[in-house]
């Protein structure tokens, strides 16, 4: 099959399969995280990931044998070009699928894939991710959680924080100590079902008023042999290339495309000038800069994702996760800018609704440069590793 027969086939598949009702802006409670606590309000959200998932497209590029799309990079790209054409909303957020999916199947042994990687595609099984700790933040190998070894299991002793979603997920990846007396070289990755006896989270309130993040904790847990992912102690090689999938993937996840919407807004609340500008030339400025920094932060991811894809190690990484995070922010900073004394509410009347959404997710983007590796670590990272500056290793 040709890439223009693909294209021609994929459109008419969208078209008697996205819903109309899908291809508007995404109400945070509309977020198809999926997981066997999955909520959806809005029913079409539950059909497009399952038809989504059905096909394989929740993960293009995944081999069909683990339940993906089996697409090239090419189809895959076409794929995505055709959703955001149409402006559908993915059919699925998942951990599963920005991180522990592609070091599973770079990592994972044939039984692991078998087991996980399906139910990730499917949206069945939803994941968190444990790895900061309280004293094992930007120094992440200083971790203390420790697994023992129990014969035929592990036992699993410590205390994760700011574990997003860790209350919502069925299970979470997470690094451990198993060698007490090397730094780096002593740490390995479990696969933890949250179900397990000795579990359990707390969420940490936000200024938002919402608990994305949690502490969770972990007393005396067992945890299968056969959840050890790659060699005992070699934990910490997975580690850094899973943080490469999740300051690329999840700044991907969230990213820009409601900058016509403040403009609108712009137009509405300053009114326009003689050549029908928005009349105030400063927020003018700043949205078209707004603009040329979102398209090329795009550019960049699309130019990380095709080293993915080519099985090389993006060097774009933390440059994508540093420039999304800035981006989003920016984005809010001008979206409560035109929404006048709108953006001043919380709740109630005699504020709108959507007003009220855009103020809590304008509270929410301060997180942004904290989460997935703060902006200040990413700066250092490019600056010695991308770029070769002195300053250390």
């Amino acid at each position: 099959m040709s890439d223009e027969v693909f294209t021609r086939d994929l459109c008419s598949w969208l078209d008697a399969n996205l819903p109309a009702s899908l291809c508007t802006a995404m109400p945070e409670d509309e977020i198809p995280w999926g997981g066997s606590r999955g909520r959806f309000p809005n029913p079409d959200t539950r059909r497009w990931m399952d038809a989504m998932a059905a096909r394989g497209w929740t993960a293009p590029t995944w081999p069909r044998m683990y339940g993906g799309g089996g697409l090239d990079a090419t189809r895959a790209a076409i794929l995505q070009q055709e959703l955001r054409r149409r402006g559908a909303r993915p059919a699925l957020f998942s951990f599963g699928l920005w991180m522990l999916g592609p070091v599973l199947l770079e990592y994972g042994s044939e039984a692991q894939k078998q087991r996980f990687l399906p139910p990730i595609v499917r949206g069945e099984a939803r994941w968190c991710q444990g790895y900061s700790e309280p004293d094992a933040g930007s120094d992440l190998a200083s971790l203390r959680t420790k697994a023992v070894d129990a014969g035929d299991h592990w036992r699993v002793d410590g205390r994760k924080i700011w574990t997003s979603y860790a209350d919502e997920a069925d299970w979470i990846f997470c690094l451990v100590r198993t060698d007490t007396g090397r730094k780096h070289g002593g740490i390995s990755f479990l696969l933890i079902d949250m179900k397990s006896p000795g579990i359990s989270t707390r969420p940490i309130r936000l200024i938002s008023g919402s608990s994305p993040f949690c502490e969770t904790f972990f007393d005396d847990v067992a945890v299968p042999k056969e959840h050890l992912v790659g060699p005992l102690n070699g934990g910490w090689e997975i580690a850094r290339k899973l943080l490469q999938y999740e300051r690329q993937n999840v700044a991907a996840a969230g990213f820009g495309g409601e900058l016509k919407r403040i403009e609108a807004r712009a137009r509405q609340l300053f009114g326009i000038d003689a050549q029908g500008r928005i009349a105030d030339a400063a927020l003018r400025e700043r949205i078209a800069h707004a603009d040329m920094y979102e398209y090329a932060t795009r550019l960049t991811m699309q130019r990380a994702q095709r080293e993915v894809d080519a099985g090389q190690a993006s060097s774009a990484s933390s440059v994508v996760k540093y420039a999304a995070a800035h981006a989003n922010q920016q984005h809010y900073e001008l979206m409560i800018e035109t929404l006048g004394y709108e953006g001043l509410g919380w709740q109630g009347a005699p504020y709108e609704t959507e007003s009220l959404e855009q103020t809590r997710k304008w509270l929410r983007s301060k997180g942004n440069s904290i989460e997935g590796g703060t902006s200040e670590i990413n700066l250092n990272v490019i600056a010695r590793r991308v770029l070769g500056l002195p300053g250390g290793a």
